[in-house]
């Protein structure tokens, strides 16, 4: 009895809990996204180095300590948008990159009237193939694609995954604030 008096004490405080505060961004035409208040845009030397790529993101944005990231990135695509078959595409995809994968969320949403494919996840990657193991590395991510045209839109939020708590509401937040006209 005494845990359930506990458990829903537990479920009001947190119903209750303020949502996130986000400032909107316009990062191209037709493109805004809910900002964390507090990140700043990541300058393009540090996007060279968090994000090494021949493809620069449209944006990054990074909390003030540096370790969580908000990426906002286009590619040219091929594939329409039936994203009943992009998701096990880029699931899989996800599944490949990483030692470990636990998915959080799987699923084809609406946000501001546009369907996303969303995959929430801990990811775990492992270095055993050489004798002197780099560190484990565990990071919760949460991200977010859709298709316009012939342009794949990557909405990526990625933090530590012992500060998974704190941050995966922030995250839920931004994700829902996308607005692609």
């Amino acid at each position: 009895m005494k845990i359930l008096v506990l458990l829903c004490s537990l479920l009001a405080l947190t119903s209750f809990a303020p949502k996130p505060k986000l400032t909107s961004v316009k990062v191209a035409p037709g493109l805004s996204v809910g900002v964390p208040q507090g990140f700043t845009p990541l300058p393009d030397e540090g996007i060279a180095v968090k994000f090494p790529s021949p493809r620069k993101p449209l944006a990054v944005y990074t909390s003030p300590n540096g370790k969580v990231d908000y990426s906002v990135a286009v590619r040219p695509t091929m594939f329409g948008p039936d994203y009943n078959v992009l998701l096990p595409m880029y699931k899989a995809s996800i599944q490949r990159l990483y030692t470990k994968v636990e998915f959080l969320t799987q699923e084809v949403r609406k946000v501001n009237g546009r369907e996303f494919v969303a995959l929430e996840f801990v990811s775990t990657l492992s270095d055993s193939r050489r004798s002197n193991a780099l560190a484990t590395l565990k990071k919760y991510e949460y991200i977010q694609y859709s298709v316009q045209g012939e342009q794949l839109y990557i909405f990526s939020f990625s933090a530590p995954a012992e500060e998974q708590a704190q941050w995966r509401p922030v995250a839920q937040a931004v994700q829902s604030a996308i607005s692609l006209k």
